[in-house]
């Protein structure tokens, strides 16, 4: 029971701490031109300037299916909610509200979390405009190292 909570807290301390990336990302590759899913897995996290730093991934809904199929059936990972099944994560992929919400999945050694994020404090649009603001003015290392490059070419 203790484990459970923990977890719990655990997840709901992540998604605070990372809710603007969460929303970036969600926004950002909706702006592609399709609904999908966040994936995150703290799997192979890494330690940088930063701080630490996970994989992020968003799967486009006409991909979601087949890979839902593919990772949950794999034996190795186990989704922590039951009820939660395909049909479930596709359909709130389907009627989610892009500019407030996120759908999004959270991997943590061989067990997966669904998440619904409704009504959020910051909306996904809002969390897309800081970060592109951060980044004129605080453009990440990758960025100034390809300018840099060009620059020398």
């Amino acid at each position: 029971m203790n484990d459970g909570l923990n977890l719990f807290e655990w997840q709901q301390n992540f998604i605070a701490t990372n809710l603007l990336t969460l929303g970036y990302n969600a926004w950002s590759n909706y702006l592609g031109g399709e609904r999908g899913a966040i994936i995150c897995s703290t799997n192979s996290s890494s330690v940088g300037v930063a701080g630490e730093s996970f994989k992020t991934y968003f799967v486009a809904r006409s991909r979601l299916a087949a890979f839902l199929n593919a990772w949950l059936a794999a034996p190795d990972t186990v989704i922590l909610q039951h009820h939660f099944m395909n049909a479930h994560i596709l359909e709130a992929v389907d009627n989610y509200n892009p500019v407030a919400d996120v759908v999004f999945l959270l991997e943590s050694g061989s067990q997966v979390s669904f998440f619904y994020l409704k009504n959020l404090p910051i909306k996904p649009p809002e969390c897309y405009a800081y970060i592109c603001k951060e980044w004129e003015e605080f453009p990440p290392q990758s960025t100034l190292l390809k300018k840099q490059k060009q620059w020398q070419d």
